[in-house]
C-alpha cells in the first residue's frame, strides 16, 4: 500500500488537484480501493464513516472521465446517494477535485428546480449525482437517458436500505447498460447488501478497512444518565453543554423531527447559537443551516439521522445523542462526525431508564464498554431554573377544557381589636337582641302557607311570579269556581 497520492496510479490533473486541498498521505480506504478502480474493476467498500469513502471513488472517477464526451441528457457516470445533503457533499467533492478538469455535472435531488436541472441535463453531464426519487422524476419525464452510463455508485448502500430505496434502486439499474463499472459502498454489511452484490456487480473486488459498525479509538464515548422528563432532560443537556470542556461546535441528535424543532427553540430560547435540521425543512433552508453550522455562525446543530450519514463538517468537536438511537447502527454513524481523518471528539449519550433496550443493542454490536460519565447526572441549580422557567414559559391549558376563572366567595370579616392566630378563625361579635329578633321573624311560617293547596304542573308555584306578580299567595276564595244563577 503506497504512502503518497502520487503512487496510486492517478492522473497528475488529479493528483494536483489533491496536494492543492492539502491532502499528502491516503486514507486506507483510498489506498486499497484507487488502484482496483482505476482498473475498472467492480468493487465493494466496506468502511466506517469519516474514513474518506467518497474521495476513494471521485478521485479514480474522475482520472476515468478524462478521455470521453457527454452528450445531451446521457450522463457518463451516476452516483445514487440517500439524501440530498450527502449527494449536495460529494456535488462539492467534485468542484474541488476537478478544478483542472471541463467536466460538467448535474445534481439531481429534491427541492431544486427542474427547470435549472433540465438546462444543465439538454447540454449534457459527464458526471449525475441524485437521490433515487428525484431522478426516477425526470426518467418518467423523458430528461434523462441511462443507456450511456459508464460508471455506477452506489454509495451509503445499507442507509439506502433503511430508508426504503430498494425498489427505486432496482429500477435505476435495470436502465443501465450492463456492461458498467460498478461500486457499492456502505458502512455495514449484512445479508440484504450481500442480495445486492450478487444482483447489481460482476466479480467484485471486496475492501473492508475496519470490522464492521466499530467505531474509532479517537471518540472518547460516554454515558449520562437523565430524568426521562422533557424538561429534565433538556436542562441536563445544557448543563453537560455548559461543562464540556473544549467545546467548539457540536452535533446534537434527535430520535423524532418534532423533537428537533423543539429542543433547537428551546436551546435558543437559553441564550445558545443553535439551529435545526432535518427532513420536513426545505432545501434551500437545510442548505442555509448547514451553512451557518460549518462557517461558526452556528455553535449548536440539533439534527434528526438525516445529517447522520457522509456529512463532512470537519471541526465538530462534540456530538450529544439527546435520544439514544433506536437502529444501534446509527449509534456508530452518529459519533462518526467525530474523529473523522484522525481526529478527536467527545461523544455523550442520554440514557433513561426507558433506553435499556436500545443501549444494550448499540453495546453488542460496537463490541466494546462505553463509560458512565456519573451514577446519577443531576442538573446544575441554574440549569434547573432554566428548566423551570422553560415550563411555565410552555404550559398551555388542555384542549377541550376552559380554565376556572370564577373565584370562590370571599366572606368579609369585620376588624376587631383583637388579631386572630396564623390558621384560626376569628370568633362571632355577640349578637344584639334586635338580630335575635329578627332571626326569629325570618324562621317563623306564613300563616296562609298551611292552608295552600299544591299547584297545578301549568300553575305558577305559590310565593312565586303569577298573575298578580310577586305579591304573595292567591287569595282562597279566587279559586272557588264561580256559581252561575
Amino acid at each position: 500500500m503506497t504512502d503518497t497520492f502520487s503512487g496510486l496510479g492517478l492522473s497528475s490533473k488529479v493528483a494536483d488537484a489533491v496536494a492543492e486541498a492539502g491532502y499528502t498521505k491516503p486514507t486506507e480506504i483510498q489506498a486499497q480501493a484507487i488502484p482496483h478502480l482505476l482498473q475498472k474493476k467492480d468493487l465493494i467498500g466496506i468502511a466506517q464513516t469519516g474514513t474518506g469513502k467518497t474521495a476513494s471513488f471521485v478521485l479514480p472517477m474522475l482520472t476515468l472521465l478524462e478521455n470521453g464526451r457527454a452528450r445531451a441528457r446521457m450522463p457518463r457516470t451516476l452516483i445514487l446517494e440517500p439524501t440530498r445533503e450527502l449527494a449536495a457533499q460529494v456535488a462539492e467533492n467534485f468542484e474541488k477535485y476537478g478544478k483542472n478538469h471541463r467536466l460538467t455535472m448535474a445534481l439531481i435531488i429534491g427541492g431544486v428546480s427542474f427547470e435549472d436541472q433540465n438546462k444543465k441535463l439538454d447540454r449534457g453531464v459527464d458526471v449525475l449525482i441524485a437521490t433515487p426519487g428525484r431522478l426516477l422524476d425526470q426518467i418518467e419525464r423523458g430528461k434523462i437517458m441511462l443507456n450511456g452510463v459508464e460508471i455506477l455508485v452506489i454509495d451509503e448502500a445499507d442507509r439506502m436500505l433503511d430508508m426504503g430505496f430498494i425498489d427505486d434502486i432496482e429500477k435505476i439499474v435495470h436502465r443501465l447498460p450492463p456492461r458498467r463499472q460498478t461500486m457499492l459502498f456502505s458502512a455495514t454489511m449484512d445479508g440484504q447488501i450481500e442480495k445486492l452484490t450478487k444482483k447489481f456487480l460482476r466479480d467484485p473486488v471486496h475492501v473492508q478497512v475496519s470490522r464492521t459498525a466499530s467505531t474509532a479509538d479517537t471518540i472518547d464515548q460516554k454515558l449520562v444518565k437523565v430524568s426521562t422528563k422533557p424538561d429534565e432532560k433538556r436542562a441536563a443537556l445544557r448543563d453537560r453543554i455548559r461543562a464540556s470542556e473544549g467545546l467548539t461546535n457540536a452535533i446534537i441528535f434527535c430520535n423524532r423531527k418534532r423533537d428537533v424543532a423543539t429542543l433547537a427553540r428551546s436551546l435558543a430560547r437559553h441564550g445558545f447559537a443553535a439551529g435545526a435540521l432535518h427532513g420536513d425543512m426545505d432545501q434551500k433552508s437545510r442548505m442555509e443551516t448547514l451553512d451557518a453550522f460549518k462557517t461558526d455562525k452556528l455553535t449548536l446543530l440539533v439534527a434528526s439521522d438525516v445529517a447522520a450519514r457522509g456529512l463532512d463538517i470537519p471541526a465538530v468537536s462534540h456530538v450529544f445523542n439527546f435520544d439514544v438511537p433506536v437502529h444501534a447502527e446509527d449509534y456508530v454513524h452518529r459519533i462518526g462526525r467525530i474523529g473523522r481523518a484522525g481526529r478527536s471528539g467527545v461523544a455523550y449519550t442520554f440514557v433513561s431508564s426507558a433506553d435499556t433496550k436500545h443501549l444494550d443493542a448499540i453495546l453488542s454490536l460496537i463490541q466494546k464498554p462505553i463509560e458512565w460519565l456519573e451514577v446519577e447526572a443531576k442538573p446544575s441549580r441554574a440549569a434547573k431554573a432554566d428548566a423551570k422557567a422553560e415550563e411555565g414559559s410552555e404550559a398551555k391549558p388542555s384542549r377541550g377544557r376552559r380554565r376556572n376563572t370564577k373565584q370562590a366567595p370571599v366572606e368579609a370579616v369585620a376588624a376587631t381589636p383583637d388579631v386572630a392566630a396564623e390558621g384560626e378563625v376569628p370568633a362571632p361579635a355577640p349578637k344584639t337582641a334586635r338580630q335575635k329578633a329578627e332571626e326569629a321573624e325570618s324562621r317563623r311560617p306564613a300563616k296562609s302557607e298551611s292552608r295552600r293547596r299544591r299547584p297545578a304542573e301549568d300553575e305558577s308555584p305559590a310565593g312565586g311570579e303569577g298573575p298578580f306578580g310577586d305579591a304573595g299567595p292567591i287569595p282562597a276564595f279566587l279559586l272557588r269556581p264561580a256559581r252561575i244563577s
